[in-house]
């Protein structure tokens, strides 16, 4: 089954059961260092954008450029200081490649420079609460947007996070974002949803929105699963962040098979891999 998606004024497809999100973190902090840029060196540029060029090689469909981490814990950011690690960075890759580009941010005025530097597409952690200009922004855009579920913010997510019912709350949730969004004029074919694994949940809570990640997906806009080597993997495998690539990899077969059309990794050779396979099974029938 070819899949289809329709970013700013160009269509992208696959004939994998998902796209692939890569991730290339423009911070000195997110919590593996293996998708960072070395933001802190003074070749940071250069190897950032060649970063990018070993994602697109390795299979990436889009590339996800995020200055600012959101891993727990995590403050803001400066404006300026998002700008001046994204913008050069987009634009370096612009130069060499015509991949899409997503860019992670919360911020109306970084999404509208990302913008003009060349991205396609807007991930935005807050579900576009953070920036009462973003939605508009983005709508007068006509981008896609990633909206995801968060309890509180990165700095206090994780402070005794709990729920009565969390499948539903996140539904629900999701839903009224998604519907918030159409009513900002953004497109409903171009809303993503993420339910946010480990954004201000309990170990219970992300291994529940991954076993019943088809309700979401039943409400009818495309499920992005953003698992790769975070926590909820270390608690079950037991392994350090660079030791849960096969953690990762069944994890995300197990979103695929339960409705995810999007995967964002920081490994897309090995997502490419195992799409395949789930792909190519015919006694199968994948969503």
């Amino acid at each position: 089954m070819r899949r289809t998606f329709r970013l700013r004024d160009r269509e992208i497809s696959t004939d994998l059961p998902a796209f692939i999100m890569a991730i290339l973190n423009a911070t000195p902090d997110s919590f593996w260092e293996g998708s960072r840029t070395a933001s802190d060196s003074r070749n940071a540029l250069s190897f950032g954008i060649e970063r990018a060029m070993a994602l697109v090689a390795d299979g990436a469909d889009v590339i996800d450029i995020g200055g600012e981490s959101s891993r727990p814990g995590s403050a803001y950011v400066s404006e300026e200081e998002e700008l001046e690690r994204v913008i050069p960075l987009i634009e370096g890759i612009r130069r060499r490649s015509g991949i899409p580009i997503s860019v992670d941010t919360r911020k109306a005025s970084v999404f509208r420079s990302a913008l003009a530097a060349g991205a396609d597409m807007l991930n935005d952690i807050s579900a576009l609460r953070d920036d009462p200009a973003l939605a508009a922004a983005a709508a007068e855009a006509k981008v896609p947007v990633v909206l995801m579920h968060m309890r509180g913010n990165p700095l206090t997510m994780q402070e005794n996070p709990g729920y009565r019912d969390v499948l539903a709350e996140v539904a629900s949730w999701l839903r009224d974002r998604a519907l918030f969004a159409e009513g900002a004029g953004i497109q409903r074919e171009k809303i993503i949803l993420d339910p946010g694994i480990g954004f201000g949940k309990r170990q219970e809570d992300n291994a529940a929105l991954i076993d019943g990640l088809d309700r979401i997906a039943a409400l009818g806009y495309p499920v992005m699963m953003a698992l790769s080597r975070k926590s909820i993997i270390g608690n079950l495998t037991g392994r350090p962040v660079e030791g849960r690539l096969a953690g990762t990899l069944a994890a995300n077969a197990l979103s695929v098979l339960r409705g995810a059309t999007w995967l964002r990794v920081h490994d897309p050779a090995e997502t490419r891999d195992i799409l395949a396979v789930l792909g190519g099974t015919a006694f199968r029938e994948l969503p």
